[in-house]
């Protein structure tokens, strides 16, 4: 009679084992699992006849996922790399033949149409998601900005002919109560929000040394 022997990379076998598809987070990510869960105004206590909140929130994300902000404007003829402001030059004025509406941009400011009496969270309780329970450490939340596709023109002259924006992942690392604006940084190929030495970004890119 001999006894049990377990392998010795038992572990290892055990993450290698597939047993099915699975909800699980499985891919390595910087942003905290509760930062992809939506809002829901509902009890905790099921009420009869009602789903269960953890089965809504799961829905709700899932179809959250589905939606892409590019993809929405598109389709109500909206052209996002027309939403920022460029540079205005009398001098290179297209005839009114190759204009479709008007010879002038049409652009009005962001602050006119922006209205945060509907939002679902505050940005407090919208930064608030990257804090973990049991760590003292702020992670990023995730989101998408419209941003230049090149860097460093896009630092330099924000409002050049030259750039092209498009709506990019982002972690968002903090907010200023003062500006009303956030900080954000762009992911990695991986999606991940990564510094220049490959360190994770942990509370708003703030270290010791400053």
């Amino acid at each position: 009679v001999t006894k049990f022997k377990t392998p010795e990379d038992f572990k290892g076998l055990l993450e290698k084992q597939m047993v099915g598809p699975s909800t699980a987070m499985l891919a390595e990510s910087d942003f905290p699992e509760q930062s992809f869960k939506p809002k829901v105004q509902m009890p905790f206590k099921r009420v009869p006849g009602q789903n269960p909140r953890k089965v809504e929130v799961e829905r709700r994300r899932r179809l959250y996922l589905t939606f892409d902000i590019a993809e929405l404007l598109a389709s109500k003829g909206v052209d996002s790399n027309q939403l920022m402001p460029r540079h205005y030059d009398p001098d290179n004025i297209p005839p009114i033949e190759e204009t479709k509406d008007s010879v002038f941009p049409i652009y009005l400011p962001l602050q006119v149409f922006d209205n945060d009496e509907f939002d679902c969270r505050t940005p407090e309780e919208w930064i608030s998601l990257g804090l973990e329970p049991g760590s003292s450490d702020r992670k990023p939340v995730p989101g998408k900005a419209l941003l230049p596709t090149d860097d460093v023109l896009g630092h330099e002259d924000p409002k050049s002919e030259e750039l092209i924006y498009k709506w990019i992942d982002v972690g968002v690392l903090d907010y200023d109560k003062e500006t009303e604006l956030y900080l954000v940084h762009k992911t990695d190929e991986k999606g991940l929000v990564r510094d220049e030495e490959g360190r994770p970004i942990l509370n708003g890119g703030i270290t010791p040394e400053g």
